[in-house]
């Protein structure tokens, strides 16, 4: 069940970018929260197209259409194309809202310090289910059904796949001591995208 996580490539650290705190993929670009702007990534070169300014101190999703940005108390959802804030729903009140995913009509927030992801209504905000974890949640993202989260404890961090009714966790990536995970995106297939936090990095893990 636990294994060394496998890293594939690294980016940055990026001029002017003192964190990554959010990350998403929209089938061409990487989009990372780097704390007042929302910068896209592109992949093969790893130089960064364009920012979008915006609070972006934690995770961000992305629906297919629009990106889903958490600032503070509140999750903003942005028109990629205009960098414009279309709407705003409550974020979950309690302990450090930090991922966030897209994945069958909802998004699932990871709560740090509380050790939960809630399942969202992204038109309401209310949350619809809570998924109780064992450790500190960082980034959150589906992928073909699996349901992965990065966590961050001190000096450690792992990828972990959970079951999504229980908690339960099935499998661990274990990422070198000293090496955090913030954000966490699945690229659909067999890579994650994963923010290195302070470091001001982004790292591509393979997903076995």
């Amino acid at each position: 069940m636990n294994q060394a996580a496998e890293i594939l490539r690294e980016y940055g650290p990026f001029p002017g970018v003192d964190a990554v705190h959010g990350v998403t993929y929209d089938g061409r670009q990487v989009w990372i929260a780097v704390g007042d702007k929302l910068n896209a990534l592109d992949p093969p070169s790893g130089e960064t197209l364009r920012s979008i300014e915006i609070a972006a101190h934690a995770g961000t999703a992305f629906d297919g259409e629009h990106l889903f940005q958490i600032a503070e108390d509140r999750i903003q959802k942005v028109d990629p194309n205009t960098g414009s804030v279309v709407a705003t729903i409550p974020a979950p009140p309690g302990g450090g809202n930090s991922g966030l995913a897209w994945a069958e009509g909802s998004l699932w927030v990871g709560q740090y310090r509380d050790r939960k992801i809630q399942q969202v209504d992204p038109q309401t905000g209310e949350i619809l289910r809570t998924i109780e974890c064992s450790r500190f949640v960082t980034g959150v993202t589906w992928v073909d059904g699996e349901l992965w989260h990065g966590t961050w404890e001190e000096d450690e961090s792992d990828l972990r796949r959970i079951d999504p009714q229980t908690g339960e966790v099935l499998q661990i990536l274990e990422m070198p001591p000293g090496v955090g995970v913030s954000g966490l995106e699945s690229d659909g297939g067999d890579q994650f995208f994963c923010g290195g936090g302070g470091s001001g990095k982004v790292r591509i893990v393979r997903r076995p």
